[in-house]
């Protein structure tokens, strides 16, 4: 049985759809639909061991994008 504190911890969890983002210095990659638990106070992704074994899979293994977007970068300065 869950203690108090787990319990908490997991309502302050949802399950959803989330877009991954990944800075790889010249190139920016975009994977949406990735399955996340996300808290509901700050925002927080969480994503199971399989679900980043996939992401690995996606951006180091070659597959072709669904999409391709256009990105407008800008500098803060």
């Amino acid at each position: 049985m869950a203690t108090d504190t787990e319990q908490a911890d997991t309502e302050d969890f949802v399950e959803q759809e989330v877009r991954y983002t990944l800075d790889l210095g010249t190139r920016l990659v975009v994977v949406e639909n990735v399955p996340a638990r996300v808290s509901r106070q700050t925002g927080e992704q969480c994503f199971s061991p399989e679900t980043t074994q996939r992401l690995w899979d996606i951006v180091h293994g070659g597959e072709q994008p669904a999409r391709v977007m256009d990105t407008d970068v800008y500098n803060f300065h």
